[in-house]
């Protein structure tokens, strides 16, 4: 599953580990070390996926993410050296879909990518359409419509759709979600499933205040459902 990746990191030592790593394991990377040449490399060039360090110089990478992100789907995965919940909740909310903590392995991160890569290179083959009341997920476009209008998802959110419409009405607790999104990680809680499904009750909800479609099961998780005529 060969990508083109680009890598935004500062530290010159790391970057070319991390870029010696990818190589290997067959993807081409383009390394920038600050967040306005990430910014202007990811408008100019068809990446497959973005590997942002939080501290970048001259812009950071959650700006860049933010920015990024009102106008591209493609997947982001943050490298930060900050531990704190709600700096990683952040990043997940501006739209990041999935992030690691320094010190990280080298190969953990090559591996994080290719799981990153998998959930959003489906085939068609395997990728039917579903419908659910107004909502409407065709996952070998990976296209999302609640009524009359298109949903721009994270790759993290579609993956939640996906999980859930397949099976309508079935309850998700957080852990099972979190394995549709990104594989067991030990570094996430339910509060980064809880960040997703707040942001996509705000882009599929007429009222995100009080869903109709995906709702919480208290002390359980959440479910899909066909919501009110």
């Amino acid at each position: 599953m060969c990508a083109h990746v680009m890598l935004a990191e500062d530290d010159p030592r790391q970057a070319e580990a991390l870029r010696r790593y990818l190589t290997a394991a067959g993807h081409r990377a383009t390394v920038v070390a600050d967040g306005e040449t990430a910014l202007r490399q990811a408008r100019e060039q068809a990446f497959d996926l973005l590997l942002l360090d939080v501290m970048l110089p001259k812009l950071d990478g959650m700006q860049v993410c933010r920015i990024l992100r009102q106008e591209s789907d493609v997947p982001v995965l943050m490298l930060t050296a900050r531990s704190a919940e709600d700096d990683l909740l952040r990043g997940l909310d501006l739209g990041a879909d999935d992030y690691m903590t320094k010190p990280y392995s080298p190969r953990e991160l090559v591996a994080r990518v290719r799981t990153l890569l998998r959930r959003v290179r489906t085939t068609p083959q395997e990728s039917p359409v579903h419908r659910l009341g107004r909502l409407t997920v065709d996952e070998s476009r990976r296209l999302v419509t609640a009524g009359d209008t298109t949903v721009d998802c994270t790759a993290g959110e579609f993956a939640i759709l996906a999980a859930m419409i397949r099976q309508p009405g079935r309850v998700f607790s957080r852990v099972q979600l979190l394995e549709h999104t990104r594989g067991v990680d030990r570094e996430s809680t339910g509060r980064t499933i809880d960040v997703h499904v707040m942001n996509l009750r705000r882009k599929i909800e007429a009222n995100p205040r009080r869903p109709q479609q995906l709702l919480t099961v208290y002390g359980v998780g959440y479910k899909l459902s066909a919501g009110t005529s």
